[in-house]
């Protein structure tokens, strides 16, 4: 059986913690940066932990070798 392909686009967005959570970049922080909050631009920058049933899918079907 031939390898499964990683799809490229997950990998630049997704990674994986030791402990196999998936890890990602919270979004909103990239223009129109002004009328958001101090707060809210600090609390962005922090990376968030997926959980829920999108977790699955990103290990198996979009980073099979993650």
């Amino acid at each position: 059986m031939p390898k499964m392909k990683t799809k490229k686009s997950a990998a630049k967005r997704y990674s994986f913690t030791g402990t196999g959570k998936v890890k990602y970049k919270k979004q909103n922080l990239r223009h129109i940066l002004t009328k958001k909050s101090s707060k809210r631009k600090r609390n962005l920058r922090h990376g968030g932990i997926l959980s829920g049933d999108n977790v699955p899918v990103i290990k198996k079907r979009l980073l099979p070798y993650g």
